[in-house]
């Protein structure tokens, strides 16, 4: 299972193996306070994306297609997410105020495609 979860929420030992997928450090959180297993980088969108979309509603179709393509050409970033996967529960940990329109969404949805086939 993979879940999806904003880094300000408490961890919990359901969360399973938990990855943070932002380019950039979320506001406001200590390294040492966040439980993660690893940092993914290169899994979140492009700053050039990230910029573009600025979380606006309107560009969240056109946002998942082009993050998609971007996820594609860079199988090497979300790889640890998929082993991780087939090992147990993962969650994917976002800053985003926006629980509805952000890359996690994106992200785990194009996960669990792969995971399927």
């Amino acid at each position: 299972m993979i879940k999806v979860k904003r880094v300000y929420e408490e961890a919990e030992k359901s969360d399973g193996a938990r990855f943070l997928v932002e380019r950039l450090w979320p506001r406001g959180m200590k390294k040492e306070a966040l439980k993660m297993d690893a940092w993914l980088k290169d899994a979140a969108p492009s700053a050039d994306l990230r910029n573009w979309f600025s979380h606006d509603p309107l560009k969240w179709d056109e946002f998942q297609k082009r993050y998609q393509a971007e996820l594609k050409a860079n199988p090497e970033a979300w790889k640890p997410i998929v082993e991780a996967a087939k090992q147990g529960d993962v969650t994917l940990l976002y800053s985003a105020h926006d629980t509805e329109h952000n890359n996690a969404l994106t992200l785990a949805a194009f996960l669990k495609k792969k995971l399927k086939k």
